[in-house]
């Protein structure tokens, strides 16, 4: 059985929230969590980030039926779903020149016979506790990561870096996009957590792992309390995934 808990707070600077989630139901079908962090100006970002779950989600619910429930299968169904969402929200800013360049980062875990099968664009996260350990399954589409990669600079210059907002993949920003699919297992008493970088830019991975392990109902709501303690100054969306 699969609990879920989320939670999304515009933090202390921004003037809206334009980040969005989505959790199953625990009686669904198809076991499918989403979250994405808009950007654009005016309300682009809000806008970019509800579209790209809301057409995600309902491609993937209405061919999950119809596809083999092999592995290949389900990865290609959560990257087509992407794909689609991609051009929806890209036909979408080309329509409306307050919408122009609007984007978002979205992360997919659609879980199914202890797997989850993952898709992520941009610079939020998915992190597995499993046991002892916490072990980052998301590799930021960033600028900056893509420094530290080329060894140019240490992961924790990234830390600070003046560009670290400064993504190389976005959803919705161009007419085609790659994103990264994948398929992990997701054990009995595994933990999944899925953010934006309004966490992870301000919360060390060590108080993710303590607080999602401690009480991973309540920690959606605690780790926001903390990101907002030290600083808040992006919006914070974190849903807290386990395998009961």
């Amino acid at each position: 059985m699969i609990k879920a808990y989320a939670k999304s707070d515009i933090g202390k600077v921004r003037e809206m929230n334009q980040d969005y989630y989505y959790i199953s139901n625990s009686l669904d079908e198809v076991q499918l969590y989403m979250l994405a962090d808009g950007m654009g100006g005016y309300n682009g970002g809000e806008i970019a980030s509800r579209l790209a779950i809301q057409t995600a989600k309902s491609y993937i619910e209405n061919n999950f039926k119809e596809i083999p429930k092999d592995k290949d299968s389900i990865i290609q169904l959560v990257g087509s779903s992407m794909e689609y969402a991609n051009m929806v929200v890209y036909e979408k800013s080309k329509e409306d020149p307050e919408l122009e360049g609007m984007g978002t980062t979205l992360e997919i875990c659609l879980i199914y016979n202890n797997k989850v099968f993952i898709g992520h664009i941009g610079d939020s996260r998915i992190y597995r506790i499993r046991n002892e350990f916490i072990r980052k399954l998301t590799q930021d589409h960033s600028y900056v990561q893509k420094l530290v990669k080329d060894g140019t600079i240490t992961k924790e210059e990234a830390e600070h870096h003046p560009q670290k907002n400064m993504l190389m993949k976005a959803l919705g920003c161009n007419a085609f996009i790659e994103p990264d699919v994948m398929v992990k297992g997701f054990l009995k008493d595994d933990i999944l957590i899925m953010s934006t970088d309004g966490l992870t830019n301000l919360v060390k991975q060590e108080d993710i792992f303590r607080l999602a392990k401690k009480d991973f109902e309540r920690a959606p709501k605690e780790l926001v309390d903390l990101a907002n303690q030290n600083g808040g100054y992006d919006n914070i969306t974190v849903v807290v995934i386990k395998n009961i």
